[in-house]
């Protein structure tokens, strides 16, 4: 399987803009510029905030799927993602989440979040090789 997502900027870096297409369309055209990675207010995404949203889903899922794996189903899962950035480096995403699940008590649920902690494929893919290629026209 492969997923494509798309970007294009136009101009300098901080009065230029640009705008991210996915493959599934959910992202269509959707703004980002310097002012929306850095200044609180302005409307459109930037690429923390979408790595973040990836990871949060991604987690998400993996906690249900654990949860499968014990013959449970939740009623409910929500998480925040929080990802901290000091100057131009991520240190860190911390995972937030609230359950609602029978049949499981707090240091069950607790045991099952740390193994999607670190077997999503988001987390996992944090650590993996990046690669590019280039063409200048």
């Amino acid at each position: 399987m492969k997923r494509t997502a798309k970007a294009h900027w136009a101009g300098n870096l901080k009065e230029g803009k640009g705008h991210i297409s996915s493959q599934s369309g959910i992202l269509d055209n959707t703004n980002y510029s310097f002012k929306t990675r850095f200044e609180e207010g302005v409307k459109g995404t930037n690429p923390e905030e979408l790595l973040a949203a990836a990871h949060a889903g991604c987690y998400t899922m993996a906690v249900s799927a654990i949860l499968a794996e014990k013959g449970l189903s939740a009623k409910s899962l929500d998480t925040e993602a929080i990802l901290t950035m000091e100057g131009l480096t991520i240190t860190g995403i911390h995972l937030v989440i609230t359950g609602s699940v029978d049949g499981i008590d707090a240091k069950g649920f607790e045991e099952v979040t740390k193994n999607a902690e670190k077997n999503c494929v988001i987390s996992k893919a944090l650590s993996v090789a990046i690669t590019s290629e280039a063409k200048l026209v």
